[in-house]
C-alpha cells in the first residue's frame, strides 16, 4: 500500500492544478509534493498527472484516482473532526458554497453570532451562482433556492422563508417615462436584465390574486447576477430603466429615495433559501455545529 503522505501530496496537487499552488495552500513544499506524487506513480505504474510548465492536468488514471480519494479522505476528516468535538469544544474548519444573495442578504444575521458561538470553527465562504457538486468543489455544504437543489441533499431552512421580487425604478425615470400599472405595460419601457453566466436571460414573473404573468423583458443594459447586480442598481438609480431584484437587496435605497416601488401588488413571492448537504456522509463536527445554530436561530 502506497503512503497515504504520498497520496494526500497527489490530492493536494490534482485540486490545485499545480504544485506552487498546491504548496501555498498545504505550507509543503513543492519538491516534496513532487516527491510525494513521482513515489505514488512508481508504485501504482501509472502516470497520474500530466505535467507541462504552464499547467498539472490529471491524466483519465489521474480523475479516476481523484474522484474515488476525495469522498474517502473527506471522511476521513469529518471523522478526526467529530473526535476533535467530543473533547468539548467544536473545532475545525467549515466551508460553504453561497450565491451572493444569500452571502449579502442572508448570512450577515448569522454567520457572526455563529462565530461567537464557535470561536474554534474557520469559516470560509465561497460565492458561487453556478450549479455545482458539493463534494467536488471542496465545500462541505451550500446553500441554494429549492428549484436548485439536488435531489439526493438533505435540506434544512435557512434565514426567511419567503422573499419577495421587487419591480423598482429611479423617480426620474417614471417621471420621465411613466409609471407601468400592469406587467404588459412593461414591453413598452427599458429594462435593467440580469442572468446567470453561461445561461439565458431569465424571463420576468409576477402574481396577483392567483394570476400569473410571464414577461419577457427588453433592455438596452444586462450585467451578470450576482457580481454585477450592484452595478444594475447604480444604472437603476441614475434612470436607465426598471430593475426586478430581490427586494431586501433593493429596500435601502426604497428608503432612502433613490429608487421606487412599481407595481408591488403584483410583486412575485417565493421560499426562502436551504442548507444542504450530503446526508449520505459522516457530517462534520463544524457543519453539525452550524445545522444546529441554524435551526436553533429557526424556532427562535
Amino acid at each position: 500500500m502506497s503512503d497515504t503522505t504520498d497520496v494526500n501530496s497527489f490530492l493536494l496537487v490534482a485540486r490545485s492544478r499545480g504544485f506552487r499552488q498546491a504548496a501555498r495552500a498545504s505550507g509543503v513544499s513543492s519538491s516534496a509534493l513532487s516527491d510525494g506524487v513521482k513515489r505514488l506513480e512508481d508504485d501504482l505504474g501509472v502516470r497520474l498527472l500530466n505535467r507541462t510548465t504552464r499547467s498539472v492536468v490529471p491524466t483519465d488514471a489521474g480523475q479516476k484516482l481523484l474522484e474515488r480519494l476525495e469522498p474517502a479522505f473527506a471522511e476521513v476528516a469529518s471523522a478526526l473532526d467529530e473526535v476533535k468535538s467530543s473533547r468539548g469544544r467544536t473545532a475545525g474548519e467549515l466551508k460553504l458554497n453561497v450565491p451572493m444573495s444569500v452571502a449579502r442578504l442572508v448570512l450577515p444575521a448569522i454567520v457572526p453570532p455563529f462565530l461567537k458561538a464557535y470561536p474554534d470553527i474557520r469559516l470560509e465562504i465561497v460565492t458561487d451562482e453556478n450549479f455545482v457538486d458539493i463534494i467536488q468543489s471542496g465545500c462541505d455544504a451550500g446553500i441554494r433556492y429549492d428549484e436548485r437543489l439536488e435531489q439526493d441533499m438533505v435540506a434544512v431552512p435557512i434565514g426567511p422563508r419567503e422573499q419577495r421580487y421587487a419591480l423598482a425604478a429611479s423617480p426620474h425615470y417614471l417621471a420621465t417615462w411613466g409609471t407601468p400599472q400592469h406587467p404588459h405595460d412593461l414591453l413598452a419601457h427599458d429594462c435593467i436584465l440580469g442572468r446567470f453566466a453561461g445561461r439565458a436571460i431569465p424571463s420576468w414573473e409576477f402574481e396577483r390574486d392567483g394570476q400569473e404573468v410571464v414577461i419577457t423583458p427588453k433592455g438596452s443594459l444586462v450585467v451578470q447576477l450576482g457580481g454585477g447586480t450592484d452595478l444594475g442598481i447604480d444604472a437603476a438609480i441614475a434612470g436607465s430603466g426598471l430593475m426586478y431584484l430581490f427586494e431586501d437587496w433593493l429596500r435601502p435605497h426604497f428608503d432612502r429615495g433613490d429608487l421606487s416601488p412599481v407595481m408591488e401588488d403584483w410583486w412575485l413571492r417565493f421560499p426562502g433559501p436551504f442548507l444542504y448537504y450530503h446526508g449520505r456522509r459522516l457530517v462534520p463536527g463544524p457543519l453539525r455545529a452550524f445545522i444546529d445554530f441554524v435551526r436553533q436561530l429557526e424556532k427562535a
